[in-house]
């Protein structure tokens, strides 16, 4: 019986599913936006969820706990500065999974994207061009 057993295994051992959600947060918060297979992204969807409520406040316990699952220090700034007040005002909800229609060639498994809410329309307002106002 499967009694008070949670989490999936993913095919892999203990050390490798560790190194596997440093990688995957970290490139999730990195980018945005990620392209991974389903149950990958159900499973890390809570500790994505968990580091930016972190990230929202900056202390030192806080920071201590956000850089015990990312190692990158660039990226732990980030999270402080950039995500964490970019989402200061939501009580949740800071990850979308959307699954894709195409499975994956090599093994068929069912594919989806992993973004952050929001951070594409942060992203293009970044990337749009600014107006200079013309002077009479």
């Amino acid at each position: 019986m499967r009694h008070r057993i949670r989490g999936r295994r993913l095919g892999r051992s203990t050390s490798h599913r560790t190194a596997l959600k440093r990688n995957l947060l970290s490139a999730l918060f990195t980018h945005g936006r990620i392209v991974t297979t389903l149950a990958k992204a159900k499973e890390y969807r809570p500790f994505a969820e968990k580091i930016i409520t972190r990230a929202k406040t900056k202390s030192l316990h806080n920071i201590r706990f956000v850089a015990r699952d990312l190692h990158d220090k660039d990226l732990l700034k980030k999270m402080f500065d950039e995500i964490g007040p970019m989402y200061a005002d939501r009580n949740g909800g800071y990850t979308r999974i959307v699954r894709l229609p195409q499975n994956r060639l090599g093994d068929n498994g069912k594919q989806a994207i992993f973004e952050l809410v929001g951070f594409t329309k942060a992203v293009e307002e970044e990337e749009k061009p600014k107006k200079k106002k013309k002077k009479k």
